[in-house]
């Protein structure tokens, strides 16, 4: 970008101090340095030991143009070059089309209109959606494969509110090229430091659960003369990372939320259950609940009042100390799900605010109270009914345990249409944890 902009300032959301980015100087005519002061950024963080110190993949912006602008100029030209010819290393490089939502403005605009009569709002809009596909194809696409080739990934985005899945296809399609050239490990960072794609949030507490414990809980060696809560209170922690919430207050570890997973293992072993024989949509399902949880409420600021004792440990089996058990093994994949699960109806709600203990609450109340907990419980007991304890120890034999986990996912496609259909609630106004409790 144009500016006076350093390639080595960190630019780092208040927000969100996970996710650096480094801008540079565009490649614009005239511009000869440029370039080199890019090639040099990559080459010195690629010789930098730390992974978090390292370049994970770069970002090559371009404004969508007007019809025949130039889209390459002669710096960007030369430095595709030197990716292809692999001077800059395995660095995965994405193609950035910007400003999608202008694009699409200046397509309704200029359309025929009298070619929209009788149609629908529906059909107006993937009219104007697939002629700007047309455009971007003839002004972004095909120049850049005519010069780059056909290999190099491309995406079209906007920040525009109102197409923050087009941000979700860049972090999924950066994130697989992570992966791929870089490594798990750095993919994992992205994953955490991203908020637009659950999904991902999903498949990195997987990754990073693989590593450092679910082994550990077949092994029984790493958790060895420890309490159950000690034990949880490193999964939950770990679990909690993963999903980056803007939680100043620590409210996700804190020992009343922990408390309140933990005691809610216990309570759904007889919570509400589902058709058998048939799986539920998370997204849709934990919609009409929260629906349903709002409603109930006589007003907006009446606090949420959670069925789940917060101030005191109930179940009594999180003091004894760890062994490898049929039931203890049970309740840590319950206590797992149940979790994620839970941050994921936070995920839903909050919408990358600030964290109350209200919305908490409300996505604790939530998913206790929808079919969803009954199910997942019922799908955790006879897949556990199915193992012999050997295929329990087995470390191979948790594939199943993350196919349930993942079933329950939320697409990143998924999440404005569920949103847009919540009912309009006061998240952000603070309460206590067990109402009950307090005012009593």
């Amino acid at each position: 970008m144009p500016g006076e902009v350093s390639i080595d300032h960190e630019l780092v959301s208040p927000q969100n101090n996970k996710f650096v980015l480094h801008d540079s100087k565009g490649f614009e005519p005239g511009e000869k340095d440029n370039l080199q002061t890019v090639r040099d950024f990559i080459d010195r963080r690629r010789a930098m030991p730390d992974l978090k110190n390292q370049l994970h993949a770069v970002w090559l912006c371009f404004e969508i143009p007007r019809a025949n602008a130039r889209l390459l100029e002669t710096g960007v030209e030369q430095f595709l070059t030197a990716k292809r010819e692999g001077e800059l290393g395995n660095i995965p490089i994405v193609v950035v089309f910007t400003k999608y939502d202008t694009l699409l403005d200046r397509v309704e605009r200029t359309m025929n209109k009298s070619s929209l009569k009788g149609l629908s709002k529906e059909a107006v809009k993937e009219l104007i959606k697939k002629s700007a596909e047309d455009k971007i194809q003839e002004v972004c696409i095909a120049p850049l494969e005519k010069f780059a080739g056909s290999d190099i990934p491309h995406v079209t985005v906007s920040t525009n509110g109102t197409h923050e899945e087009t941000l979700a296809r860049l972090i999924q399609t950066t994130e697989k090229l992570v992966c791929e050239h870089v490594g798990i490990d750095a993919s994992v960072m992205t994953s955490v430091a991203q908020r637009v794609d659950p999904g991902l949030k999903i498949k990195a507490s997987i990754e990073v659960g693989k590593r450092k414990y679910w082994k550990a809980l077949a092994s029984s060696m790493l958790f060895k003369k420890r309490s159950m809560w000690d034990c949880l209170h490193v999964l939950h922690t770990d679990i909690v990372n993963v999903w980056n919430f803007r939680d100043p207050n620590d409210y996700l570890c804190s020992p009343e939320f922990r408390t309140l997973m933990t005691n809610m293992v216990n309570e759904l072993d007889v919570g509400p259950t589902a058709e058998p024989d048939k799986t539920l949509s998370f997204g849709l399902t934990i919609v009409g609940t929260i629906a349903s949880v709002m409603s109930a409420l006589s007003g907006p600021a009446v606090p949420i009042v959670i069925p789940i004792v917060a101030s005191v440990v109930i179940a009594s089996w999180v003091y004894e100390v760890y062994e490898q058990t049929r039931p203890v093994l049970q309740r840590f994949m319950k206590y797992i799900i149940d979790l994620t699960l839970v941050l994921q109806t936070l995920y839903l709600i909050s919408e990358n605010q600030e964290l109350s203990r209200r919305a908490i609450k409300l996505a604790v109340k939530s998913y206790h109270s929808s079919p969803m907990s009954g199910e997942v419980h019922n799908r955790i007991q006879e897949y556990d009914r199915q193992l012999t304890l050997w295929q329990r120890a087995d470390r191979d034999s948790l594939g199943q345990f993350v196919e349930l986990l993942q079933s329950y996912n939320i697409s990143a496609e998924e999440v404005s249409d569920l949103r847009a259909n919540l009912p309009a609630m006061d998240l952000w106004s603070n309460e206590p944890w067990d109402t009950a409790v307090e005012r009593s």
